[in-house]
């Protein structure tokens, strides 16, 4: 086989793996003549002004309040320019890839070529290997790539390259309900976690400290609200297979705490074969209390990932890119697609998989989505995230609030993980994503101290924080005035301390003690998997009341909630901590910290001030 002549251009680097895999051997050099499929992300436009065409229509002070982009502005605004994808063209032409092997996507976002080893290795001098796990799995990669400086600006990310998936896909069959320890997600590490007991219900204000209720939820966060204008709103829960729901579980909760929801069901759309049956922890929590709470608006389950992709691969290959291409097409193909080492892959090629195309804008996005899953940020490269983080951004353009978990370990990462400076196990605080993002609206979690009541201080229940991701502008000044009045007695070497870096959670709820419906009985979960869900249901009454008033959804938040104007609208949580990494972490202050956010939410003060705006 004959190929080009390699490109005389000065190479640079443009990607190195972030963190090397922890219990992967790399075995043997990838064989050359094997083809593989090269997915070339091209540079959007404006993305250097994301943050501030968002702020334009999500601040509170500017005159363009509210004034939410089309699908068709946003792909219009990002569109890759016709030099980029002439540039990377004529480059893959110059090394013997020619033009009529180059495929390009619709929307022009990025560019697909076919090649062997051989000459893939050749374009981006560098060299593919095969990653060997203890339990068999194999994955391929590079450490780094390079392609000339001519074009790095051009490019964002090249698929298959440094991307890796730490985790190996421990193919497990149907297990059994009561045998699956990370009830609430795909992942081993995430979900609401069980008290283990089965409890009796007594409803009553008085034991909110002991069990969390709708009405004790109604209470901490002066919520009284009965929906008007559902047919102009939309709630989404986020599931990810194998997680679903059990209609008997819904039912056992409803008759107790909502009779009139008795054999409601939500909405599902099936995301890319969205199937069910199998844990049901986190849906069940979930739903029970948004359709509770919100009742009666009609709920959207975004039941994402086949039953194949679900039941053998962790949350962060069955991810979070899937469910952003259904509510947003151009997704689809944006800096190059999904990633094979990250998201599930559709036509699902496993027995038994999803046979049909990828689920790409098939469902408006819902104006409110809560979402209660995550990974460590460790474990995805930043093109990765910031290419993910960009797509929530547009969503909060285009009118739409995701509500993400912030994590429950304190600041150690999932299963507790903390980290040294080379990615292994340590000290350092492990932050949560896709939390970390500026563009999601982190939630943590807080708890009613035992022996209060309602009306008593609340303590922390356990969030995460520290990040890479650059400090967005509208938690500026709250994130260094807490660095300056309360400097946290720990070094460097433990967390991003610089003041530059984006910090989360964002505000709190009530994350202990849940009653929920599982498995034909009750139990007590905790977790910010809990609150994030309970804090969507209170912003979807206040875009009720905005949209019942001819107003448009609230959107983006964070801008908002950051604003002295609104920081009497929340309740100021000044004790406990986010213990984590064999330290006390954080401690909840007077005002925004790292514990608890910007506080809980007063309902009714939010939905004052929140229908006064434009």
């Amino acid at each position: 086989m004959a190929f080009g002549a390699p490109s005389r251009r000065p190479h640079v680097v443009h990607e190195k793996r972030v963190v090397e895999p922890v219990d992967w051997v790399r075995s043997r050099r990838l064989e050359a003549d094997k083809v593989l499929p090269l997915r070339i992300g091209l540079a959007q436009q404006n993305l250097h002004r994301l943050e501030e065409l968002l702020l334009e229509v999500a601040h509170p002070e500017s005159e363009k309040y509210g004034q939410h982009y089309t699908p068709e502005e946003i792909i219009s605004t990002f569109a890759p320019t016709n030099e980029a994808t002439e540039a990377v063209t004529e480059w893959l032409a110059d090394v013997g890839l020619s033009r009529d092997r180059v495929l390009p996507s619709g929307n022009k976002g990025w560019i697909h070529v076919n090649a062997t080893v051989a000459e893939i290795e050749d374009l981006l001098q560098t060299e593919y290997h095969v990653y060997t796990h203890s339990s068999g799995d194999e994955q391929i990669g590079c450490h780094s790539y390079s392609v000339p400086a001519h074009v790095k600006d051009h490019i964002d990310l090249i698929r298959p390259t440094v991307h890796f998936n730490h985790k190996p896909l421990q193919k497990r069959g149907l297990a059994k309900r009561d045998g699956f320890k990370g009830l609430g997600s795909p992942s081993v590490h995430e979900g609401p976690k069980q008290s283990g007991q089965q409890i009796t219900i007594t409803p009553s204000l008085a034991n909110c400290d002991q069990m969390i209720t709708p009405d004790c939820l109604r209470a901490l966060y002066n919520f009284k609200y009965k929906p008007i204008a559902t047919k102009k709103n939309s709630y989404g829960i986020l599931e990810f297979t194998p997680q679903s729901f059990l209609a008997g579980d819904l039912d056992m909760f409803f008759s107790n705490f909502s009779p009139s929801l008795v054999g409601v069901r939500p909405q599902a759309v099936l995301i890319d074969g969205g199937s069910a049956l199998i844990f049901n922890g986190e849906s069940d929590l979930d739903l029970e209390y948004a359709m509770t709470l919100t009742d009666p608006q009609q709920i959207t389950l975004l039941q994402t990932g086949d039953l194949v992709e679900g039941e053998i691969l962790t949350i962060s290959r069955a991810g979070f890119d899937n469910w952003l291409d259904a509510v947003d097409a151009s997704f689809c193909t944006f800096e190059s697609g999904d990633d094979p080492e990250q998201d599930g892959i559709y036509p699902d090629p496993l027995p038994g998989g999803f046979k049909g195309p990828e689920s790409c804008g098939i469902v408006t996005p819902p104006k409110t989505v809560s979402v209660s899953y995550l990974q460590d940020e460790s474990t995805v490269t930043p093109a990765f995230a910031n290419r993910q983080c960009a797509e929530y951004a547009k969503l909060g353009m285009m009118g739409t609030t995701v509500f993400h978990s912030s994590g429950d370990n304190g600041v150690a990462g999932n299963g507790g993980v903390c980290l040294d400076e080379n990615g292994k196990a340590g000290v350092k605080f492990n932050p949560g994503f896709p939390a970390s993002c500026p563009f999601v609206t982190a939630v943590g979690a807080t708890q009613v101290n035992p022996g209060s009541t309602v009306n008593d201080p609340k303590v922390l229940h356990g969030v995460r924080t520290d990040t890479r991701t650059r400090m967005p502008s509208y938690q500026a000044t709250a994130v260094k005035g807490f660095l300056k009045n309360h400097p946290p007695p720990f070094s460097s070497t433990q967390f991003n301390n610089s003041g530059t870096v984006r910090a989360f959670p964002d505000l709190s709820a009530n994350g202990a003690n849940y009653a929920v419906a599982v498995d034909g009985k009750f139990t007590r979960v905790f977790g910010t998997s809990a609150s994030s869900p309970v804090v969507g249901s209170l912003f979807t009454a206040i875009n009720d009341a905005r949209l019942a008033l001819g107003k448009k959804s609230v959107g983006f938040i964070n801008p908002v909630i950051y604003s002295p104007l609104f920081q009497l609208a929340f309740n100021d949580i000044t004790v406990g901590g986010n213990q984590g990494c064999g330290t006390p972490g954080f401690n909840a202050t007077k005002g925004w910290d790292p514990v608890t956010g910007v506080g809980t939410p007063n309902f009714e003060k939010l939905l004052t001030l929140f229908v006064l705006l434009p």
